[in-house]
């Protein structure tokens, strides 16, 4: 599922707003998203045009979890 952000500032007024599309709409979610930003560089008081996603089907939890004591991860540096 794809979901688009955004606010409108009317009036010294911050109003968010937020349009909801189907996993199988990536296109129209950024066609979407373009037609807002084209209002903005027409001079309307849209701003913060941003899209988040979350897969359905995820197989573990978002975010970071506690790693145990075993755990001995190392960035490589040459």
């Amino acid at each position: 599922m794809y979901m688009v952000y955004w606010t409108i500032v009317e009036g010294g007024k911050n109003t968010p707003h937020s349009e909801a599309f189907d996993t199988s709409e990536m296109i129209a979610a950024m066609t979407f998203m373009e037609g807002l930003r084209k209002r903005q560089r027409a001079g309307e008081g849209v701003c913060f045009v941003t899209m988040s996603s979350e897969h359905p089907d995820l197989v573990g939890h978002p975010g970071v979890d506690v790693t145990g004591p075993d755990y001995n991860w190392k960035k490589r540096r040459r």
